[in-house]
Order: C-alpha cells, then structure tokens, then sequence
C-alpha cells in the first residue's frame, strides 16, 4: 500500500530525484570514522543538529501543557512534572538538552576554526553558523524564565540588567525585553513568544542556508 501511495506522489511530483541527491551524495573520506579516527570531530555539526530537532520535538510536547503567564506558569510546569505521563522525562530532556546543545555547537564550532573551515570560500557559512549560535544562546536564555520560579526570574532581572548595561542603547534594550518598567507578565509573555515564535523562525532560516552552503560548497578538508 505505502508503495502505492509512493508511486502515486512520485509520478506527480516527481520526489525520487531529491531524496536521491541526498541518500547518493557522497561522504568524503577525511570525515568517514571508518577510515580516520580524528573523523569524529567532523560529527559535532550533526550532533548539534540532531539535539536540536530533540528540542524541537520536546518543546512541542511541552508547550500543550505550558500556560505562559504568572499565575499558571509554575503550577503548569509542575502538573506536567507529576502529572503527565513521560512529562519529567520530556522536561529533563528539554532541560538537559538545551545545555547539550550548546556544548556540541561550541565542540563544532572549535572544530571548523582549528581546521581553517573557515576560510575562503566558507566565510558566509562561517558567519550563519556564528549568527546560528547566538540564536541557540537566545533560545537558552528566554527558556530559562519560563518556569517563573525564583532562581529563573532572578537569573533573568540579573539579565536585563546586563542588557540595561549596553552602551547608548542599554535602557531601551531592556525595556524592549522587560516589556515595561518592572519583570512580570509582560516579560514572561515577551520571552515565551521570542522563545516558541520568532527564534525558533530565525533558526530554521538559517539552518536551511547553512545546510544550502553546505552541500554547494562541500566539507572542507583537514589542513
């Protein structure tokens, strides 16, 4: 039946060739464990990238039980803890997963500076991956008020205090993060949108640029 369905599709749209440019693209050498040790290095971009659809994924499950604003917020949070099937698993692994994430990214990004991925001609794509891992520590940083318990709207007011430090810009900063004069509903709200709409939206884009570059320019080779 699913080969049915399968041939339907293709004869219309005609799929088979684009699934087929990316099974048959062929891995070079230098980034095959199974001719070089030092290949797992070459990994960390595709760890980062499988966390990364983890959050996704987790967050999702999360955000049908999270209430975004700070009457419910902690007590949403906690329903899904004790209440929910699988809840403080998803949660754990969304938590611990936002750390991963960075670890891997950073591993990452060590790993194309030491190799000289960097340069010509992937200066472009040096610059994504650079804008996709502060988009990673945005997301890190607006997901940790979420929960609206003591140590994450504390960590936040030390936050926008850091914001608030800027030069020439810093009060406006903050009070475009703050929401107005005081961290409360407004702020919980802005975080929680930056969070699950407008981040998540930037990350894809570049993601799909950086994956675009990727394929056109190819993987760099060692020095």
């Amino acid at each position: 039946m699913f080969k049915n369905v399968y041939n339907w599709i293709d004869e219309r749209l005609d799929i088979t060739p684009i699934w087929r440019d990316v099974a048959d693209h062929e891995v070079p050498e230098h980034v095959n464990p199974a001719h070089h040790f030092s290949a797992f290095v070459y990994c960390f971009g595709g760890l980062t990238f499988f966390i990364t659809v983890i959050q996704i994924l987790s967050g999702m499950f999360l955000t049908m039980y999270y209430v975004p604003d700070i009457i419910n917020a902690y007590a949403s949070v906690e329903y899904l803890q004790t209440k929910v099937a699988f809840g403080k698993i998803v949660r754990g692994m969304h938590h611990w997963g936002a750390s991963l994430v960075i670890v891997m990214m950073f591993l990452h990004t060590m790993r194309v500076f030491f190799t000289g991925s960097y340069k010509a001609p992937r200066e472009m794509n040096w610059v994504v991956g650079m804008l996709i891992f502060f988009v990673m520590l945005g997301l890190g940083l607006t997901g940790y008020l979420l929960p609206w318990d003591n140590k994450a709207y504390f960590a936040t007011k030390v936050t926008l205090e850091i914001a608030n430090s800027v030069p020439f810009m810093g009060p406006v900063l903050k009070e475009l993060m703050q929401g107005g004069s005081i961290a409360g509903a407004e702020t919980l709200t802005r975080f929680f949108a930056l969070h699950v709409f407008f981040l998540p939206a930037v990350l894809l884009i570049l993601l799909v640029g950086h994956f675009i570059m990727i394929r056109r320019q190819g993987i760099s080779g060692p020095l």
